[in-house]
C-alpha cells in the first residue's frame, strides 16, 4: 500500500521540478537566442524570428487546449485579427506600435470572451465546429473587405517599432526585441499555470463535473481560457505584421489554424516548453528540408506522424518519459 502512495506523492513533486526546470530553460534559451543569429545572415535571422512569433501563437493555443482542454480551430484567425489591427492602426492612423500591440491583445481578448459563450454549451468536436466557422468568417472578412483590409492586395509598408529611440528596422535588432517580448509572455504564462487559475484550468480539462463539484466556476474559467489564449494569438499577430512588413489574408486561413494545432500536439500539449518545440518543428524544420524540393512536405509530415505514433504526448512527453526512466534506474540510498 505504501509504494503506490509514495509514487503518487512523487508525481506532483516531479511535475514541480519539471516546471522549475522549464523556467530555467526559458531564461537560458532566451540568452542563447539573443546571440544565435550571429553569422546566420538576414534570412536565417528571419526564420528564428518567425519561430518566436509562432511560439507565442502556439502558447495561447496550448493554454486553451493543453491546460483547459478546449479544442480551438481559430488561433490563426485571432493571429490575423492582431496583425491587421496593428497594421491598420500604425499605417493608416499613425498609432504608436506599443499602443497598437496592447489594443490588438485587448481586441482578441474580448472577441475570445464572445466566442467562448458558445463554448459553454458545446464541447469536443462540436466546439471545434464553432471555432472552425469563426475562423472561416474572419478569413472571408479579411479577404473581401478591401476598403478596410486591402483584400487580396494586403497592407504594405508596415513599420517596425522604436525602442527608446533605437530603431528596430534591422533583422538582428528586431529579432532581439522579439526574444525579449517572447520571454516576457512566456514568463507570464509560467506564472499563470502555477497560479490557482492554472490549477483550475487543469481541473476543468481533467473532469469538468468534478471541478464544478469542488467549487470551480467552470463557465468563468472556460471563458478566461479562451480569452487569454486568443489574446496570445493577437499578440503574435501584432508581432508578425512588422516582422514581414506586409500582410495578406493567406497566412491566417483555416489550414494555418490546423497547422498551429498540429504544433501544439507535436510539441506536447500541456507542457510549458511544448509550444517552442512544436513551433520549431512547424516553422524551422520545413526550412531545413527545403533541399528536398517538392518532397519536403512529405518528409516533414512523415517525421511528425512517426513522432505522434511513438509518443502521442509529443516531444515534451517523450522527454518526460525518458527523464522518469533515468530516475527509476538511478541508485537511491545504495539500492537500485
Amino acid at each position: 500500500m505504501s509504494a503506490p502512495a509514495t509514487a503518487s506523492a512523487a508525481r506532483p513533486a516531479s511535475r514541480s521540478r519539471l516546471r522549475d526546470g522549464a523556467l530555467l530553460a526559458l531564461v537560458l534559451g532566451a540568452a542563447i537566442l539573443w546571440f544565435a543569429p550571429a553569422g546566420m545572415g538576414r534570412y536565417g535571422t528571419y526564420v528564428l524570428s518567425l519561430w518566436l512569433v509562432m511560439s507565442i501563437a502556439v502558447m495561447g493555443l496550448n493554454l486553451t487546449l493543453g491546460y483547459a482542454g478546449q479544442t480551438s480551430l481559430a488561433q490563426a484567425a485571432f493571429m490575423g485579427l492582431g496583425a491587421y489591427a496593428t497594421a491598420i492602426l500604425t499605417t493608416t492612423y499613425g498609432v504608436n506600435w506599443y499602443a497598437a500591440f496592447a489594443l490588438s491583445g485587448l481586441l482578441t481578448f474580448c472577441i475570445g470572451i464572445l466566442l467562448g459563450f458558445p463554448a459553454l454549451r458545446v464541447r469536443t468536436h462540436y466546439l471545434a465546429f464553432v471555432t472552425l466557422a469563426f475562423s472561416t468568417l474572419i478569413w472571408l472578412l479579411l479577404r473581401n473587405e478591401q476598403w478596410l483590409t486591402g483584400g487580396v492586395f494586403g497592407i504594405a509598408n508596415i513599420k517596425r517599432p522604436v525602442f527608446f529611440g533605437l530603431r528596430l528596422d534591422g533583422a538582428l535588432a528586431f529579432h532581439r526585441f522579439l526574444v525579449a517580448v517572447t520571454l516576457i509572455l512566456a514568463l507570464a504564462l509560467w506564472w499563470l499555470v502555477r497560479s490557482p487559475w492554472g490549477r483550475a484550468f487543469m481541473a476543468l480539462r481533467e473532469n469538468p463535473v468534478r471541478a464544478a463539484s469542488l467549487g470551480v466556476e467552470t463557465r468563468a474559467y472556460t471563458l478566461l481560457a479562451f480569452a487569454i489564449g486568443s489574446a496570445y494569438g493577437g499578440f503574435a499577430g501584432a508581432l508578425y505584421a512588422p516582422l514581414v512588413e506586409f500582410i495578406d489574408p493567406s497566412p491566417f486561413s483555416l489550414s494555418q489554424s490546423l497547422f498551429l494545432l498540429l504544433m501544439v500536439v507535436a510539441g506536447g500539449s500541456g507542457y510549458l516548453l511544448g509550444p517552442f518545440i512544436g513551433a520549431l518543428l512547424g516553422a524551422v524544420l520545413p526550412e531545413w528540408l527545403r533541399f528536398a524540393g517538392s518532397l519536403y512536405l512529405i518528409i516533414f509530415a512523415s517525421i511528425v506522424l512517426m513522432l505522434l505514433i511513438i509518443c502521442p504526448q509529443g516531444v515534451s512527453g517523450l522527454a518526460e518519459r525518458g527523464w522518469q526512466a533515468l530516475r527509476r534506474g538511478r541508485p537511491a540510498g545504495g539500492a537500485p
